[in-house]
């Protein structure tokens, strides 16, 4: 629970990308002994990018519990992958896996063809998975590293929102997972925080443009969040006091962002649409 929250110094470790669940210390809580759903959701259908580990497993838990059924989209980590689906099916919820490179436009389709067969559809879209790594130096940051954050960060969403909007009926929603970088941008993360500025401005638009049809869109701005891309894409300083520098002295969890997800999926937020929920831990979002 909140109260009880690790705060830094954490533990020295380091990873390499992307990064799994179980090697990190303390282990992430996403809401596997604490979220209590309601039915808030039931029925529906959602896809999860990104929905191994980190903020989609929190999201996917969370909406399993609240009554809907989930694809899992996720690069490689298939162990991660595996304890979800069998947390999800614990809830009696259908959980679909598939394993696959967002930067390939053809796959994104892929995904949501995958959804609407072995679901019935998509009612929710959830853009989380994201690529970060840190430079020191403008010099340091290949063109091949620009174009691959670029591809998995903003690309693929709109490849996603794309191939999933043909699907989704008045009510639907997709939720995009932006991040405090959009607005307050870290220079050692240079290009994942110019993605996530476009993410923003992505989710503005897309909100205008989907509005006629009953879709809405919004995104969510996270924090210092701790999971497995902080130990497998900072230095190990920077995991160790990560979450310091906002008022409340500490990391957040990914379970502490999922009911952020599950307000802008549920139908009943049917006004909300066009917005940014910052979950910062105190920090101001401008």
């Amino acid at each position: 629970m909140p109260s009880t929250y690790p705060k830094p110094p954490y533990p020295k470790q380091q990873q390499s990308m992307p990064g799994t669940t179980g090697e990190m210390n303390p282990r992430p809580d996403h809401g596997e002994t604490t979220y209590k759903g309601a039915g808030r959701l039931e029925g529906m259908k959602a896809l999860i990018t990104g929905g191994d580990s980190g903020i989609g497993r929190a999201v996917a838990i969370a909406y399993a519990r609240e009554g809907a059924d989930i694809l899992i989209s996720y690069l490689n980590e298939t162990e991660d992958a595996a304890e979800l689906k069998a947390l999800v099916e614990k809830e009696g919820r259908k959980a679909v896996l598939v394993a696959g490179d967002l930067q390939d436009p053809a796959h994104c389709r892929s995904v949501v063809t995958r959804a609407v067969d072995e679901l019935g559809g998509v009612d929710i879209l959830v853009n989380n998975a994201a690529h970060q790594a840190t430079f020191k130096d403008i010099g340091d940051i290949s063109d091949e590293e620009w174009e691959l954050t670029f591809k998995v960060n903003i690309h693929a969403m709109f490849y996603l929102t794309k191939a999933a909007v043909p699907h989704m009926k008045p009510g639907s929603a997709i939720v995009n997972t932006a991040s405090i970088n959009s607005d307050a941008p870290n220079p050692s993360l240079l290009a994942y925080a110019t993605t996530k500025g476009a993410i923003q401005n992505f989710t503005a638009g897309l909100a205008q443009l989907l509005a006629e049809k009953g879709i809405r869109a919004n995104a969510v701005a996270p924090g210092p969040i701790w999971t497995p891309l902080i130990p497998s894409t900072m230095p190990e300083e920077v995991v160790e006091n990560f979450g310091k520098n906002v008022p409340m002295k500490r990391a957040g969890q990914p379970a502490e962002l999922a009911t952020a997800y599950v307000m802008l999926a549920d139908p009943r937020s049917s006004y909300t649409s066009g917005t940014t929920v910052a979950v910062t831990g105190g920090k101001p979002f401008i």
